[in-house]
């Protein structure tokens, strides 16, 4: 438990970028680097998080945990990762923090969109080479992609991964699997787990304070920027608009994940403990549910009969995220002509061996604060 919260924890210092940024960080770090899992149990736990409602790049860490130290590690990649973006967050909500951002401080923040630009590209790159071998894989992962780019709704990731399961389930093409199936993940401790989690949704369905950000946690799907509009509406006349886009802002300037941004409205609403209220309950019912699937899932995955509906889901979420790449951080990239050079710099870095991430971010930091 000790090692899985000291890993994430690095990562939640310096995982800048957003959810599918995160992703990256995670392949790099626990696939390539650690060796914890590899590229098919990784692809099927986040495919798993494509699925389901809730925080998706928090629910696959919540899955690497798990599969490293059981129940107990889950939590401390749930910490490790979340404890530095939502304590700065909610420090900012009790001081009613507004930052405008400009001059170099600017320019380190587009640095850091840069560098996950970068990143995301690289893990995008390594996962097709693993997951799409072969011509049929890798035309599925083209039309999940194109599909995205032409459609960019977040309830259509689902669709995209459900109709290329049940097409890899009636396909011969996907019968075969490309890698061994993932290790079981500790089944008999997934009940208990979950039942936790559902009684820790209901006492905090006690608290008047909690009902937002619990209905919001339980029904977004599609990644940290789509709880925005959830949380705007269930919170009404509670936040100001002001105080409440100040606080958006600033959330994307932090490392970790985005939902961090419930610790800032807590505290804002009821200081510390609006602030503990507040992210307990916006990752605590994506959690149950992942909890709750977890064993189905790796059941499933063990049966020769849905490996290929595995295995083509698996390439579909290569799709999503090389469509979440072009269509959100590549445009990033573009901007001016500085942008691009910094970009191309980052981008060969990331494809370089041995070129730690946190090791990008700093440059990218650092050049975009000095040049953007």
């Amino acid at each position: 438990m000790i090692e899985v919260f000291w890993a994430f924890l690095k990562l939640g210092l310096s995982s800048f970028g957003g959810p599918t940024a995160h992703i990256g960080y995670f392949r790099t770090e626990f696939v390539t680097r650690r060796r914890w899992l590899d590229d098919a149990a990784f692809a099927e736990r986040l495919a798993l998080a494509q699925f389901l409602p809730g925080p998706a790049s928090s629910q696959l860490g919540f899955a690497i945990g798990w599969h490293r130290a059981g129940p107990g590690g889950a939590l401390a990649a749930f910490l490790g990762f979340t404890l530095p973006s939502a304590t700065l967050m909610a420090a900012a909500g009790l001081w009613a923090v507004q930052l405008a951002p400009e001059g170099a401080t600017a320019g380190a923040l587009a640095g850091l969109k840069l560098v996950a630009l970068a990143v995301v590209a690289s893990a995008i790159w390594a996962m097709s080479r693993a997951l799409c071998p072969d011509l049929p894989r890798r035309a599925l992962a083209g039309l999940a992609c194109v599909a995205l780019l032409i459609w960019p709704v977040a309830a259509l990731q689902i669709g995209v991964i459900a109709l290329a399961s049940l097409f890899g389930a009636l396909s011969p093409w996907f019968a075969r699997p490309i890698a061994s199936p993932a290790p079981p993940m500790y089944e008999t401790q997934a009940r208990p787990l979950a039942m936790i989690l559902l009684v820790m949704c209901a006492c905090l369905a006690l608290a008047p304070l909690a009902h937002a950000y619990l209905s919001s946690g339980a029904l977004v799907f599609g990644g940290g920027h789509v709880v925005l509009p959830l949380l705007r509406e269930a919170l009404g006349a509670r936040i100001d608009a002001e105080s409440f886009l100040a606080g958006y802002g600033l959330a994307q300037a932090m490392p970790g994940p985005l939902f961090a941004f419930a610790s800032y409205l807590g505290a804002l609403e009821k200081g510390a403990l609006g602030a503990l209220i507040a992210t307990a309950a916006i990752f605590a019912p994506g959690f149950a549910l992942y909890a709750l699937a977890l064993p189905l899932w790796s059941r499933i995955c063990a049966r020769s009969a849905a490996r290929g509906a595995v295995s083509a889901a698996n390439a579909a979420v290569v799709g999503i995220l090389a469509a979440t790449w072009l269509a959100q951080l590549l445009p990033s990239g573009l901007v001016s002509g500085r942008h691009l050079a910094i970009s191309a710099g980052l981008l060969a870095l990331a494809f370089a061996p041995r070129v730690p991430p946190v090791g990008l971010v700093v440059l990218g930091t650092g050049l975009g604060a000095a040049l953007l």
